[in-house]
């Protein structure tokens, strides 16, 4: 989509008109982000399109603070004959909800410090991607899978989708935000027929900022025809304590279980299992977990957060050791608390010497961990539990495909249980972690 040169400037007037007239209507503070977003959308199944989407969406939101009391609402209508209406109605439901004297906009002392770098978040190029080159990307993605499935092929679907966006957000204290990015993505699933009525599904989709960064068509749909046979013959093994390998594409099912507890949220109202972890040794010294907003092209990265705070590196668990909880403005005063971010961008774990193809021929016997099933983590006790499917080894040897499997533990054991980490971070992704293993894990049958 190509926008107009001045749709920054745009929003910017917008932006301190709503501004004006909320703050001449009774409201002490106010805040307004405004958005558009084109998204197109090419699927894929028997050669033939299924799914042709395009749509372009537009916002603003408005969040109005009125004596101590707190509203926010959207609208897709940004003429300022509606808008008037609009605000009024907003102030009148910010009248009559509940006194919080916690609610306000942020201190404008916090705005300072961002950084002037350039994240190249939106690709120069979109523009010139036509539906014709939708429509081949997907086409040459199917003709891979299909290529590699043979007469086991139920069904493929292979589909591209990419999207370009702009937001502007201002306050009534002085903050003023512009964000605009591009994000492609492409993949394919493929179903199999197995034995009796199993019929495995795998996939493989990717992400990026920029169409240059995907890898090629022809291997993202021959590795999902492979990660779908991968799943051909899975069964179920005895329960057994063995080492795991969380691959690195979906490490982050069970590590996520780790963020909310560090949610200042969590912690005030007594629902995290970190709260008093702080500065203390919860897991292996392997487990360091670094965030960084800053990476060209990342998928997470971005100059501000929520609040309007400048973004900035930071280590949120160093050796197995809580640094810093993610405290955004509203919790830090309720907690008292200095603010950091409640917002999280790019997160990293640093990769290791090794590949996992290495990893496994010194295991001995071992499941790699390549997908998930349902799954919960309670954020107040630390408890968690996952269906697993993987690969069973011995000594470097594949010996089976594992299926109706389950994992059940406490994040505060699992985590001093990781004893290496691989070579291999998943770019494709604002979660970018490589493989973890983690030994003496209890794998039971579901």
């Amino acid at each position: 989509m190509n926008y107009r040169k001045d749709q920054q400037q745009e929003f910017r007037e917008l932006a301190g008109w709503v501004i004006d007239q909320t703050l001449k209507a009774g409201a002490k503070d106010c805040k307004v982000n405004i958005s558009k977003r084109r998204s197109v959308e090419i699927n894929y199944r028997e050669r033939k399109p299924e799914i042709i989407k395009e749509a372009t969406t537009q916002g603003l939101y408005l969040e109005v603070f009125y004596n101590n009391r707190y509203a926010g609402k959207s609208t897709p209508d940004f003429r300022k004959s509606t808008l008037e209406g609009f605000i009024t109605d907003l102030i009148d439901n910010a009248r009559i909800m509940e006194e919080d004297p916690f609610r306000t906009l942020p201190d404008p002392k916090y705005y300072s410090g961002r950084s002037s770098l350039d994240l190249q978040l939106s690709d120069p190029d979109f523009s010139k991607l036509l539906p014709e080159d939708r429509h081949a990307m997907a086409k040459a993605v199917e003709d891979a899978c299909l290529k590699s499935g043979g007469e086991k092929v139920i069904s493929v679907e292979a589909g591209e989708n990419d999207d370009t966006w702009e937001d502007f957000t201002k306050t009534s204290n002085g903050f003023e935000g512009f964000n605009k990015g591009t994000n492609y993505s492409i993949g394919a699933s493929m179903t199999l027929q197995d034995e009796g009525d199993r019929r495995p599904n795998g996939y493989y989709y990717v992400s990026c900022r920029y169409k240059t960064d995907l890898p090629s068509l022809q291997d993202i749909g021959t590795k999902a025809a492979k990660r779908t046979f991968d799943l051909m013959g899975g069964k179920k093994i005895p329960t057994e304590t063995l080492p795991v390998i969380l691959e690195n594409r979906g490490a982050a099912r069970i590590l996520g279980g780790l963020l909310n507890p560090m949610s200042a949220g969590s912690i005030q109202q007594k629902r995290s299992f970190l709260a008093d972890k702080k500065g203390q040794q919860f897991g292996s010294k392997l487990l360091t977990v670094q965030e960084d907003p800053f990476i060209p092209r990342g998928l997470g990265s971005r100059l501000f957060d929520d609040d309007g705070f400048p973004t900035r590196k930071r280590n949120l668990i160093t050796e197995g050791r809580v640094n810093e909880f993610l405290v955004d403005w509203y919790y830090s005063r309720k907690l008292g608390w200095e603010p950091t971010s409640g917002s999280i961008t790019n997160l990293i774990i640093p990769p290791g010497q090794r590949s996992v193809d290495e990893i496994i021929k010194d295991l001995g016997r071992c499941i790699l961990v390549t997908d998930y099933i349902g799954g919960n983590s309670n954020a107040t006790t630390g408890d968690f539990s996952v269906g697993i499917i993987g690969k069973l080894y011995d000594k470097g040897q594949f010996v089976q495909n594992v299926a109706e499997m389950n994992v059940a533990d406490n994040h505060l054991t699992f985590w001093n249980k990781l004893v290496e980490v691989a070579n291999d971070p998943w770019i494709y992704s604002q979660a970018r972690f490589p493989s973890l293993v983690i030994d003496n894990v209890v794998v039971a049958g579901i």
